[in-house]
């Protein structure tokens, strides 16, 4: 059978689309990019924001109706969470959920025997251990997600994951090990460490993230270390002294913040002040040179008020992030957030354009402070009249000539900016 993938969401959803895309071809099964050729489609998805589901439902309708006779699958964080979207999608043969993906071999075989919807949804448990086959490639990247991590015991009070995935549970270390050894011997030159909630990895285990991140240093193969989203809480400063001591560790941190103002945080049931992750900031900026600190910021969250609201765009400003993503609060059905006095949709929207507007003058900032420096790129993708890649602090460069360097790490001088990107020429 041919097999067509449509993934939603974080680098985790990545992951585990291509641990069944390799459960799914070491079955004998042939994996598309052309959904209209498709024998099955697997759409795994995303229950982030209220947007994010929408789109998942429009695209999961989309695609029944270019391809009528596919074999419609629906798994991943929205029907994890909300197994009854079902209702919404009617078109559905499969229902799934990330607990069930490495199942899934099992699945597509138990609808072939007589061709009647399946329900393979099961619920998260307490006593839930960390599950999965792994991966030896990621196919149509030039980076390699490592998940390590799954779950989150943090319930913030406008977030559904740990309803989607459960409580914290980490990875082995021998098959993390199995696995840096298969992507290494598959040629990738970057790994990057993901996970749900990543700096939790190691609870209630002797280990910790550290421990996990210095297995890929023995590979000759493997350059360059990065991480994935952290929460600040988890990150202190034995664990930042650790880190620092990783040479092949990339410099780049995105730490979500979410707000600036403690009294929102409170309310968010988020687990820091606006002072701790300062004090964070500035101790990762001090064990790593060029770091850059990225994260991400809600608007509008449900009773923030003006005052609140200044507080959090001072704060972005005064910690000067290399990039920011700024999203306006969505409300998430079952979360203590949904029940609190909501704001009107346009002044959320309003406080993102403020906030979106001096993040990216920050972010001007520091990419004109690139310009003159030496630096190493990873190459991502080679178009006709450029290649594109990413420092080691995750700057994005880009060099204009007809030249492939796609998968190559390649020294470049930084001579100006363009819109989101550094413009450099190869020495």
């Amino acid at each position: 059978m041919k097999v067509f993938f449509s993934t939603f969401g974080c680098k985790v959803n990545q992951y585990e689309t291509q641990e069944m895309n390799e459960l799914l071809t070491a079955d004998g099964h042939t994996v598309t990019t052309d959904a209209k050729e498709a024998d099955v489609i697997i759409v795994n998805s995303c229950t982030v924001t209220a947007e994010g589901v929408r789109k998942v439902r429009q695209t999961f309708r989309k695609l029944k109706k270019e391809n009528p006779c596919a074999v419609m699958v629906l798994t991943g964080c929205a029907s994890q969470a909300e197994p009854n979207i079902i209702d919404d999608l009617p078109e559905t043969d499969i229902l799934m959920g990330n607990r069930t993906n490495t199942n899934i071999v099992n699945i597509l075989s138990d609808y072939f025997k007589d061709r009647k919807p399946v329900n393979a949804h099961q619920k998260h448990l307490q006593t839930d251990s960390f599950v999965g086959t792994g991966i030896t490639r990621f196919d149509g990247h030039t980076r390699a997600f490592l998940k390590i991590q799954d779950g989150c015991d943090r319930y913030c009070s406008y977030c559904l994951i740990p309803y989607a995935r459960g409580f914290s549970r980490s990875k082995a270390l021998d098959k993390i090990d199995s696995e840096l050894k298969a992507l290494n011997n598959s040629g990738y030159k970057e790994i990057v460490f993901v996970g749900i909630n990543l700096s939790d990895f190691g609870k209630n285990t002797p280990y910790s993230l550290p421990d996990a991140i210095k297995l890929a240093e023995k590979y000759e193969g493997i350059k360059r270390i990065r991480l994935g989203s952290l929460e600040p809480d988890h990150i202190t400063e034995k664990m930042i002294s650790e880190l620092s001591k990783i040479t092949k560790l990339c410099p780049q941190f995105h730490i979500s913040l979410q707000s600036g103002s403690d009294s929102v945080l409170k309310k968010m049931n988020r687990h820091y002040t606006a002072n701790e992750y300062k004090e964070l900031a500035d101790n990762l900026r001090k064990a790593f040179p060029d770091a850059t600190i990225t994260t991400d910021i809600l608007t509008g969250f449900p009773t923030e008020t003006e005052e609140e609201f200044l507080e959090t765009l001072e704060f972005a400003k005064s910690l000067k992030f290399e990039k920011a993503h700024i999203f306006p609060y969505s409300v998430r059905t079952g979360t203590p957030a949904a029940k609190l006095p909501q704001l009107q949709n346009n002044v959320k929207e309003e406080r993102a354009r403020i906030l979106t507007k001096a993040t990216n003058e920050t972010r001007t900032q520091f990419l004109n402070s690139q310009i003159g420096k030496v630096v190493n790129v990873l190459f991502e993708t080679d178009k006709s009249d450029y290649s594109e890649g990413y420092t080691e602090n995750y700057t994005p460069v880009r060099v204009y000539d007809r030249s492939s360097r796609t998968g190559k790490i390649i020294k470049i001088k930084i001579t100006d900016i363009s819109g989101d990107f550094c413009i450099g020429e190869e020495l």
